[in-house]
């Protein structure tokens, strides 16, 4: 359904604003406020209802109410946004915000949600299960950011904002106990030295038993979590105009493998036949999973990571109106990742070894002007050195045979990227009147990519030196070595327009128009010769109106928003499986390109509301209207449909996404109170892939789809009356309900098709005392 056009989002901004003043009355007496957040979307602290883009802003106290301690936690709490774990990787986010994200998690696909700890970029989506430990609050930006946050912005961002040591003195600490033998102890706190040092830290120590099965060997589980994590921050404000904060983390990882369910019947290739033999057949269509699946027993069973960064933040007042800041950071991230794509016991090309050393270092300054005038701003100059290392192996000994004889084969790769990115950008605020504000924005970004790339192919083959076995053999040119050595650059104007107009003290509208874009790259799967021609850039015209308001005495929040949203050259991995015409009756050979493909389009709108309509009650509600389509979308594999596959359905695009949650604390006078909450999550039928239909068909591969389906969490919160102390019993998904996250269409390699699912029903029990 095309609801929407760009003139339409205005007229529809207008009408959600005066429907929800149409409910307007007086207040009920004794009821309480909705809690008043300060965000620094916009590089500059400024209230959440006064700043003209959408964005959803948690506190940590309001995380840790919910019983959340990751960052896919968020899932359903804000309109449009998808972030669940990603497929077969137990430490990289999936994050779509309106129908746009980047889910491969390939060391070489640069995200396009940025994810920002005290506006740090984290530049891989890897090393990105961030645990929520100390926060102060997490914010999500909707829509592209690229003049505030430039590339790989071009759907949104994430912001993780830590408690800095001045804020003590406090202390935490938690013990949590759950389903799966889950343990987890978290302890932080921070006190000042003297009049000018503040330190700090937080330690956190988690594990759980995985909740998947080896239906095989019946001794292996996956899916679990094994994380250490570690924080260290100190302030120093020598003299007023001056403050360093320093930072110091350290996360280490040592899970099992993540483990889905095979969607398909995956077969073995005779490389003299040409013939099919099946290894393991589909599931029954409609049939429900039993959390058992199946790896190859010599792979070893383990995803060990590192990730660790230091960071220094110097803030000096340079007058009354003019601030320097500058941020400093260096972050290293290396993983050993052991995947079993096809989740069966056979080694068929999706037995497969990711071992990644990443390093960056990047330096921000900004300027920041505010004389209490009209005229407000930031301006600054960003810079980022990355290099990526890499070594990779793909076990394929059951993917093809020779006369009916086991063939080995074994594919390595090597590659080196490093990439360097500069940009300056500049953000004004004019106060036309006292009632409109305009903000105009722009910045200008230059990055460069140098990459190399070696890949080899070791076959084992049988019967080798029979005259007419090696002419059968002879056009797959065996043992090959492919190597490149390829270099690009890019650069990009991302310029932003907005309006916003408080119709009083508690209503503003706003209207923006922005342009964003996701940085051009190299195929890190290129295999054969001419898959290693470089990808342009992916951009984004974004329209958004909307509006935040306060009713009653501020005891109801209401926001909406309207967005329309082209990409152009968005960037798509196409698999193929090219037939030699000199052979048609072998194999083909596995092709893994990436191109600019043409044309997205989203458009939609969202709702939030917060209501504390009488002491004690909370209530909430998110919901998001979601209609993304291509408007062209090129692979010549589609000659049906003239080189064309714009009919698919975009991944991660639900057409709505609602989420209803309340609270009520029941008052137990000196014995404290007593919460009882819960909330309910739906989304409609998604798309799990891009590839999700049969090649140069129309026909939809179901295993690829997630239907529609509701998941229902309820928490029981005593807290004691000087509220020192905490004792929660958590439930999450309370249904049972077994569901899909994320899949992968390889079907090119041996048949493979594979779906992720989320966690099943579980409980947890959490003790905290705080000061």
């Amino acid at each position: 359904m095309r609801a929407f056009t760009k003139s339409a989002l205005l007229a529809g901004a207008a009408w959600s604003v005066m429907s929800v003043g149409a409910y307007a009355q007086d207040a009920q007496p004794g009821a309480t406020a909705v809690e008043e957040v300060v965000v620094t979307a916009r590089r500059t602290e400024e209230r959440l209802q006064e700043t003209p883009l959408s964005i959803s802003a948690f506190s940590g106290e309001e995380l840790e109410e919910r019983g959340a301690t990751n960052v896919t936690d968020l899932q359903g709490a804000v309109p449009n946004l998808n972030i669940v774990q990603g497929r077969g990787s137990s430490d990289s986010t999936n994050i779509y915000i309106r129908g746009i994200g980047q889910p491969d998690a390939l060391q070489t696909f640069d995200p396009a949600v940025g994810v920002y700890v005290d506006d740090v970029y984290l530049s891989r989506i890897r090393g990105t299960q961030l645990e929520l430990l100390d926060l102060q609050r997490v914010e999500v930006l909707r829509g592209p950011q690229g003049t505030l946050y430039g590339k790989n912005t071009i759907g949104g961002a994430v912001r993780l904002v830590t408690r800095t040591p001045d804020q003590g003195p406090y202390g935490n600490a938690s013990l949590t106990y759950g389903d799966y033998n889950e343990r987890a102890v978290r302890i932080s706190g921070a006190a000042p030295i003297n009049d000018q040092w503040a330190i700090g830290g937080a330690v956190l120590i988690a594990d759980r038993d995985g909740y998947v099965t080896d239906s095989f060997t019946y001794g292996r589980t996956y899916n679990d979590r094994n994380v250490t994590a570690a924080r260290l921050a100190a302030s120093w404000t020598p003299r007023d105009n001056f403050r360093l904060d320093l930072a110091a983390d350290a996360t280490q990882q040592r899970s099992a493998m993540t483990v889905g369910r095979l969607e398909s019947t995956v077969y073995t290739t005779d490389l003299a036949l040409g013939t099919r033999t099946n290894r393991q057949l589909a599931p029954a269509p409609g049939s429900e999973w039993d959390f058992r699946s199946q790896t190859t027993p010599t792979l070893p069973n383990e995803s060990p990571l590192s990730h660790w960064g230091v960071s220094a933040t110097a803030t000096l007042d340079l007058s009354d109106s003019l601030t320097l800041r500058s941020i400093t950071a260096y972050r290293e991230l290396s993983y050993d990742d052991y995947i079993d794509i096809d989740a069966t016991r056979f080694e068929l090309g999706g037995d497969v070894f990711v071992g990644v050393d990443q390093t960056q270092l990047s330096q921000e300054f900004q300027l920041n002007w505010d004389n209490g005038g009209r005229l407000t701003g930031v301006g600054g100059v960003y810079y980022m050195q990355e290099n990526i290392v890499s070594e990779q192996a793909a076990y394929g000994d059951d993917l093809f045979t020779t006369l009916g004889l086991p063939t080995g084969f074994t594919r390595t790769i090597a590659d080196d990227l490093d990439t360097t990115s500069w940009a300056a950008y500049a953000n004004a605020n004019f106060d036309v009147t006292d009632a409109l504000r305009v903000t105009a924005g722009v910045r200008y970004t230059h990055e460069s990519k140098d990459y190399w790339r070696t890949t080899t192919q070791d076959w084992t083959i049988p019967l080798t030196g029979i005259p007419l076995i090696d002419g059968i053999l002879q056009p797959f040119n065996l043992d090959p070595v492919f190597t490149f050595d390829v270099s690009n650059d890019w650069s990009s104007v991302s310029p932003m327009l907005s309006a916003d107009y408080r119709l009083s003290e508690d209503a503003m509208v706003y209207a923006r128009v922005s342009h964003g874009f996701k940085s051009g790259g190299f195929n890190g799967r290129a295999n054969n010769p001419g898959e290693q021609q470089p990808y342009d850039p992916e951009t984004v015209i974004s329209y958004e109106a909307g509006a935040k308001t306060d009713w009653f005495d501020g005891r109801l929040r209401a926001n909406v928003a309207l967005f329309y949203n082209e990409y152009s050259d968005f960037q798509a991995r196409v698999s193929d499986c090219v037939v030699n015409p000199a052979t048609p009756s072998l194999p083909c050979s596995i092709s893994l390109t990436v191109l600019n493909a043409g044309e997205l389009i989203t458009q939609g709108a969202e709702l939030e509301l917060l209501a504390a309509p009488i002491d004690n009650l909370t209530l909430e509600a998110q919901v998001g209207y979601l209609d993304a389509s291509y408007g062209e979308f090129e692979d010549v594999r589609f000659t049906a449909f003239g080189g064309s596959r714009a009919f698919q359905t975009p991944a991660f695009s639900p057409e709505w996404t609602t989420r209803l949650a309340g609270a009520y604390a029941f008052q137990l006078g000196d014995n404290g109170s007593l919460t009882l909450g819960g909330q309910a999550r739906y989304r409609s039928e998604m798309a799990l892939a891009v590839d999700n239909t049969e090649v140069n068909a129309t026909t939809r591969i179901d295993s690829m789809f997630q239907d529609a389906y509701w998941l229902y969490d309820a928490q029981l919160v005593w807290t004691s009356a000087d509220d020192h102390y905490t004792l929660g019993l958590y439930g999450r998904n309370l249904s049972d309900e077994v569901y899909k996250t994320d899949a992968q269409e390889f079907s090119t390699v041996g048949g493979i098709r594979t779906a992720y699912y989320g966690a099943p029903r579980t409980w947890s029990v959490t003790f905290t005392a705080r000061f």
